[in-house]
């Protein structure tokens, strides 16, 4: 099953997330802010990170745009999990190399199809 970072400073919503990928198989660690998921990144493989768009230390624009300065990580699946949802958010992430864009608040049952699809390749919008 798929190895998943799940990058989020709210520990509610990261247990949440974290209860709900897990109950469907998934692999998960987790990261509480922008620095740690970085060193994660960098030092694990990772077949999907759910990273928060504003989180301490590195904001997860920050952390992308380093990852993605590294090519051994171009083809990493990167879904941003986010309260912001206006349109110039969604394409400053795009721009530096998120996949994905996720607004919350969601539903567990979306999220277990989102990334369900993500990580077979057939996303669902």
């Amino acid at each position: 099953m798929a190895r998943i970072l799940l990058a989020e400073d709210e520990d509610v919503l990261r247990m949440l997330v974290l209860d709900t990928l897990e109950d469907e198989g998934y692999t998960i660690d987790e990261a509480t802010d922008g620095d740690e998921a970085y060193q994660k990144i960098m030092s694990e493989h990772y077949d999907l990170v759910l990273l928060d768009y504003m989180m301490p230390g590195m904001t997860g624009i920050e952390v992308i745009e380093k990852v993605r300065q590294h090519p051994d990580k171009q083809q990493l699946k990167i879904m941003m999990l986010t309260a912001k949802s206006q349109q110039s958010d969604r394409e400053r992430a795009q721009e530096i190399g998120a996949n994905y864009f996720f607004s919350k608040p969601f539903s567990p049952l979306e999220l277990i199809d989102v990334v369900g699809g993500i990580l077979s390749d057939h996303p669902v919008d």
